[in-house]
């Protein structure tokens, strides 16, 4: 099969398109022929050698795949071969052909392109995770969703939207994306540039309460705002440290307000686990890209042999939604 392949670490360059061995499914996995998958900021980091995948995974680039079923193994009893599903893996999403667990498809709706499923699993999920399941948003409450247009953001804004239409949302974002970040129905969008510690215009928003939740993936350089715009038994989820690991925290300040700070990843928890969030957003969540409510947003999409230039949109944060990668033919 086709996929794209890396002989060493680094720039986008060092992708190309080759011949691999297909993989074949495990007893509780099944092999997909893969229609599109898209680019999420953990392959660009993979890519430059900081975030291998799971002991068994594929080493090849991609943690989301849509297309339709060839073969199954020999404990999968629900999926038969031909059926339009899209998945979470640990890798191989940058592939003709990937192998996914029994346990993390869902069938793509009637209504879906294979471009807008594949990019469901890696960027809603996470946001789904930890908005919803961890973060406990309900109608009413207050958020702050950093990183106004990309992909976990306005999968987290349309989620919010959809199944909390009562809540108020806060996101900061670039000059050049608040436009269109405000056309998604967000209450406050922050010019990032301007105002870095946007604690005033929070507590101003708030009416000096503060927010129930912000999903963070900035890090450190936000730690201490991030904190300051929490209310009382606010919580903080952290998916991403862009700006670097380490900060000072105020621990007098979260103990008095009973705040939680709550770090969180997908790729490497147990398979059991990623399951059990699969099924609950397919249970939530799937029903709302079904009838349409949510659309993934995307940007472009681009062929497999156009890679290189996928990644280099990417990196240069250009994008507003998701980037697609074209595998195969439908």
């Amino acid at each position: 099969m086709k996929a794209v392949l890396m002989d060493e670490f680094g720039g986008p360059e060092v992708m190309k398109v080759g011949e691999i061995d297909t993989p074949e499914p495990k007893a509780d996995e099944v092999l997909i022929k893969v229609i599109a998958t898209s680019i999420n900021r953990p392959d660009l980091v993979q890519r430059m050698g900081n975030y291998p995948p799971p002991a068994g995974d594929s080493e090849i680039l991609g943690l989301e795949v849509a297309g339709t079923i060839t073969k199954v193994g020999a404990n999968v009893s629900k999926w038969q071969p031909g059926d339009r599903v899209m998945a979470l893996v640990g890798g191989g999403g940058y592939a003709e052909y990937a192998v996914a667990y029994a346990n993390h498809l869902m069938p793509i709706p009637d209504s879906m392109s294979y471009q807008e499923a594949a990019c469901v699993n890696e960027s809603y999920i996470t946001a789904f995770l930890n908005v919803f399941m961890i973060g406990d948003l309900q109608d009413g409450q207050t958020a702050i969703l950093h990183g106004g247009g990309g992909g976990v953001n306005t999968a987290a804004i349309q989620l919010a939207k959809a199944l909390t239409p009562s809540a108020k949302l806060i996101v900061t974002a670039h000059p050049t994306k608040i436009e269109r970040v405000k056309e998604l129905g967000v209450d406050l969008v922050i010019d990032f540039t301007q105002t870095p510690d946007f604690t005033d215009t929070v507590k101003e928003f708030t009416g000096k309460k503060g927010v129930d939740l912000v999903l963070d993936h900035v890090g450190a350089k936000y730690l201490k705002p991030n904190m300051n715009s929490l209310a009382y038994k606010g919580k903080l989820v952290v998916i991403g440290v862009i700006s670097g690991i380490k900060a000072e925290l105020n621990l007098a300040l979260m103990m008095v307000k009973r705040q939680q700070i709550i770090g969180s990843v997908l790729r490497s928890r147990p398979v059991a686990e990623k399951g059990k969030i699969i099924a609950e957003f397919t249970r939530r969540a799937l029903p709302k890209f079904a009838d349409r409510s949510i659309v993934p947003i995307i940007e472009q999409v681009f062929p497999m042999d156009e890679v290189v230039a996928a990644h280099q949109m990417m990196e240069e944060d250009s994008h507003f939604g998701k980037i697609v990668l074209q595998i195969s033919a439908e």
